[in-house]
Parts: structure tokens; sequence; C-alpha cells
């Protein structure tokens, strides 16, 4: 299969559906980390898979061992290693590569290239952890009870009224019991902050206390005299280092062979890691702000009051303050994700007919809507419907 061919099966996590056939259940940052985050981390596991993009990931050079794929295979499957002491030093007159010399110091052994690969896989099923349970938990319920109101105004405005009609009633009966459904969004949305810190440590273990500082390390490179400078990137993944061979010779006695080890993958590894230490950090960055906006939803209704006036321009001011004082957390939390699936105008209108029914109750002169329990019959995909359709797969609403 070639690389194009396995990029292209991961491309799915990032595919753009249109809003009337996938209901969105989370926010955009949310969606940066199962989506954008593990499809960088599993296409950059069958990068560095791909040997004929770099050729051999390990060539070694020896000149009395007959088969060198022998030492090459051996010093991939141990460990080769480089000298600390020997980093900065002037190529071709002091040194003949970067951490190479004199053996009698130090040695920083490196077998991380192993693992790389199982790593990155590691981490991309990491990051789609949350949105799993997530999904699980939410169990397509924005899905069902937005059938037919998604996306463009569609249908006749009889249609239209009818769903709109039995939403609220849903809405209505409902309330007050969306909590532990809001519950299990709030607790995945931390799962996704403690989840992009749990990365960036991991990392950094791996790759031997280097991870931390790395990007740091690197704009500093960047910056310095090029005449006196050490690559970071060279130190923390060398491109040649030196792997130790012993065999037994003709008359029995051990002998020690020496070979420069290229490899060559990590030139790829290098620039992975140097672009997951930005956007780990950025990831990160986004989560915190998504933690902190949450935070302010569920402690402050003025925050919930902005979001109806800004982000849906539902500007009447005794309506809002109507849904501000009889609604909880959870029912605020459902209604903001109706409206990020629904046309503006619809989402107006089916806010309108809750305040009235709010303030005068069901029976006001207004036109009688079917229980939820009769629901059913208007979304023809309630009874069964997979993972292309929506974000979970359920037989009931509520």
């Amino acid at each position: 299969m070639t690389v194009f061919g396995m990029v292209s099966a991961v491309a799915g996590l990032i595919k753009i559906r249109y809003l009337v056939d996938k209901a969105m259940i989370d926010n955009m940052v949310f969606r940066t980390h199962y989506r954008l985050t593990s499809a960088i981390l599993f296409v950059s596991c069958i990068i560095v898979t791909a040997n004929n993009l770099i050729g051999y990931p390990i060539q070694c050079i020896h000149d009395r061992v007959n088969h060198p794929h022998v030492i090459n295979t051996f010093c991939w499957i141990t460990y080769t290693f480089t000298l600390p002491h020997e980093q900065g030093k002037h190529i071709g007159t002091e040194v003949a590569h970067p951490g190479l010399g004199n053996e009698n110091q130090d040695k920083t052994y490196h077998s991380y290239y192993q693992w790389v690969p199982f790593m990155l896989f590691f981490q991309g099923v990491m990051f789609y952890v949350p949105h799993w349970i997530w999904k699980n938990w939410e169990q397509g319920k924005v899905r069902m009870i937005t059938e037919g109101l998604r996306g463009s105004l569609v249908g006749g405005r009889e249609e239209r009224e009818g769903r709109q009609n039995r939403l609220v009633q849903y809405l209505i009966e409902t309330m007050h019991l969306h909590n532990t459904y809001a519950f299990g969004y709030f607790l995945c949305e931390a799962l996704n902050f403690v989840n992009v810190i749990i990365n960036i440590i991991m990392t950094d273990k791996f790759l031997g206390g280097t991870f931390m500082t790395y990007g740091t390390e690197v704009i500093r490179f960047s910056n310095t005299d090029q005449e006196n400078r050490t690559d970071p990137m060279v130190s923390i993944f060398p491109r040649v280092t030196k792997c130790t061979f012993t065999k037994f010779g003709p008359s029995g006695t051990i002998q020690k062979h020496d070979a420069l080890c290229v490899l060559a993958l990590n030139i790829l590894n290098e620039k992975i890691y140097i672009f997951l230490w930005f956007w780990f950090i950025l990831v990160a960055f986004l989560s915190g702000l998504a933690i902190c906006y949450s935070a302010a939803v569920i402690l402050l209704p003025n925050t919930r009051e902005t979001i109806l006036k800004r982000r849906f321009r539902f500007g009447a001011p005794n309506s809002v303050d109507t849904i501000i004082r009889r609604t909880q957390v959870g029912d605020f939390l459902l209604l903001h994700l109706l409206g990020q699936n629904m046309n503006l105008m619809v989402f107006g209108e089916i806010l309108d007919e809750l305040v009235r029914r709010l303030n005068f109750g069901s029976n006001s002169n207004l036109p009688s809507a079917p229980s939820t329990l009769e629901m059913s019959p208007i979304y023809p995909e309630i009874e069964k419907y997979g993972d292309s359709g929506s974000e979970g797969t359920t037989t009931t609403i509520w």
C-alpha cells in the first residue's frame, strides 16, 4: 500500500460533512483533539514507517564485517550511542560528526527510534478516547431531536413548524433533566486538557527529558551565529551514531567491532517532534481557554446571557432573562448544541416558542403538540442509524 493510500485512509478523521448530515455535539476545540490531532499523529506514524521515503532507516559502516546487514539489524534492535561531551565541536577538524569521538567518556544511548511509530499511534488513540467517551455518553440525542431542522431551511412551513413544536414540547417535558448529560460533556472536555498535558510529559520521558525545552532550543538555535551554534535537533535526534558489535574470532577470542551508523529516519523524527512541540502547546492553550469558557457558562449567568445575544442573536431582553432564570446548566448546554446545529432563524423561533410556554404554560392559546413519546414517527431513522449519520447509536431520545 502506498504512502498516499495510507494517508488517505486517515483523512476521514478531518473530513468535512454537510451540517444536515451530521449533528455537531461538541465545539471546535474539542474537534481539534479527536480530528486534527489524532490525524496528525496517525499520519506521522505512517510517514516514519514508510521506508521508501528515506531508504533504509539505519545503515552502519564497517570494513571488517562481511555481512553489513547483520550489523544494521543488530544496531537497530539494540541501541546506538553518542558522546554528549563531543557536541558543539567543529565538524571536520575536531570531530567527524556531532557527538562522536573518544569513547572514554559518558555515553548517551539511543533506542527510542524503534518505538517512535508505536508511540505516535498510541498517542493518536489517546486523543480520540475523550470523544469516544462523550459520543457514547451523548447517545445521539442532539441528532435525533434536530432531525429535519439542521442546516438550511428545507421542507414546507407546516412541516417545519410541526417539528419545532414537538422539539419545544420535548424541551419543556425534560426541563432540568439534562444535568447528567452536561456533566458528561464537561468531564470529557476536562479529559481533553488532561490528555494533552499527559502527552507532553509522556513524550518528554520518551525522549529522555529533552522534549520540554526542545522547541525553545530550536528557536534559540535559529537566532544564534551560524559559526558557533549547536543544532539541538542533531543532539536529540543524531543522524550519525556509533554502535559496538562483538563476535567470536577464528581462535575463539572475542572481537569488538565499532561501526558508524547513519540514522536516516531521524531526519523525519526531528521535524515531526518539533511540529508536535508547537502543536501540543497550542492545543493545551486552547483547551485551557475552553475549560475557562465552560466554567464561566456554569458559574456566571451573565455569560449565558451574552451567548444567547451575541452567538445566537436572540436579543429580546425579557425572553433572554426568562431562559436564564428558568433553565439549568444542562438545559442551557442542550440549547447551545441545538443552536449550533440549526439555522439562526429556526433556532430563534424555537426559543420564542419555549419562552412563551415557560411564561404562560402549554395551554395558553398555543397549538397543541403531541407528547414527546409521539416524536418518533417524524424521524424516519430514529430507530436505526449508524455513525455515518450521527455521533452515536441509540434507540431512545431520553
